[in-house]
């Protein structure tokens, strides 16, 4: 394991020009306190500018999902209420999220939220947990919509992550000039419409070369490559057997030198695989995690964080990444 995790990291190119420390060791099981929200009737002074990735040459980041929707297919709204949100936030970050991730509008296909309306859902939440959270903890935004986009960072987004590829053709360049980092994820129908029998010749490869060149458009905006995320998008556009396939080969997505994310928590491939219901898929989850993580990804989306923590702790003290916590006791 901790020669598969160095030699993954030695061909990826370390993300330059990092200046955010690495979040302080906390014990999950006893997360650090952090303030109960804030009135959320007035929000706090804009933010400078978008804060850079860390480093994640020999680190795992965990982001934690906050969705303001109504219909998500796990939360199913449970943090529809702002204070919901925003509380979810300061929980994900005090069991050790390095990022949150606040969604306005589900992936699935369904009737469209107008940008003003999705704004409305996610500017709060980004503006209150700016003003309540730690400066190591980063904040992601899951859009597909450049005027959202931009009116998050405004309010101290630092990621846009983008579901649906750069289908805005207006997000590459809305990204580069606010100096945000990109999350670009493959999927191919239009957002938030069906794409009933999906169907690749080579889904491997057909995914690596959307990857590549929704990169290419990225870097031709002006973003630049420290600040860009790749997410093969397993579930999204594709069945279990195809997820599973692109799985397989997630190295390939490692080869193009980028940080890779992997969004897997509690999908349907996992319960297509185990034959089990959205709530018991945990394990399941954490076990593709492991399995990404062995092939290259850097970024985990999980709902279940402190589980999720615990696991890629431990996967760095194996790497030779991390220092045990202690007290090493045992036969000593």
């Amino acid at each position: 394991m901790n020669n598969a995790l160095d030699e993954s990291a030695t061909r990826r190119a370390p993300v330059a020009g990092s200046t955010v420390s690495p979040a302080p060791e906390r014990t999950p099981s006893a997360p650090r306190p952090l303030a109960a929200p804030r009135s959320t009737t007035s929000l706090p002074t804009a933010p400078t500018a978008p804060r850079p990735l860390p480093d994640t040459a020999r680190r795992v980041l965990v982001m934690g999902i906050v969705n303001r929707t109504r219909d998500s297919f796990f939360d199913e709204g449970r943090t529809w209420a702002l204070e919901a949100a925003v509380a979810a936030g300061l929980e994900a970050a005090g069991a050790g999220a390095d990022l949150i991730d606040v969604g306005g509008v589900k992936f699935a296909p369904g009737d469209p939220v107008p940008a003003p309306e999705e704004i409305e859902r996610v500017v709060p939440v980004i503006a209150a947990l700016r003003d309540e959270l730690p400066e190591h903890v980063l904040l992601s935004v899951d859009t597909f919509d450049a005027e959202v986009a931009r009116a998050a960072i405004e309010a101290g987004a630092d990621l846009i992550n983008d579901t649906t590829g750069l289908s805005d053709p207006r997000m590459a360049a809305t990204v580069a000039e606010t100096g945000a980092s990109l999350v670009i994820t493959h999927s191919v129908a239009q957002p938030r419409q069906p794409l009933p029998r999906p169907h690749y010749d080579d889904v491997v490869t057909e995914v690596r070369d959307f990857l590549a060149a929704r990169l290419q458009r990225a870097l031709e905006a002006g973003i630049p490559r420290s600040r860009v995320v790749l997410d093969p998008g397993p579930d999204l556009n594709k069945n279990t057997l195809q997820t599973l396939e692109l799985l397989r080969g997630f190295e390939q997505y490692s080869s193009l030198g980028l940080p890779m994310l992997a969004a897997l928590s509690r999908k349907d491939f996992v319960g297509e695989s185990l034959g089990l219901t959205k709530e018991h898929r945990l394990e399941g989850s954490l076990a593709a995690a492991a399995w990404t993580i062995h092939h290259g990804a850097r970024i985990l989306r999980v709902h279940d964080v402190e589980a999720t923590v615990r696991l890629v702790r431990m996967l760095e003290v194996l790497a030779g990444w991390r220092d045990p916590t202690g007290p090493l006791v045992h036969n000593t």
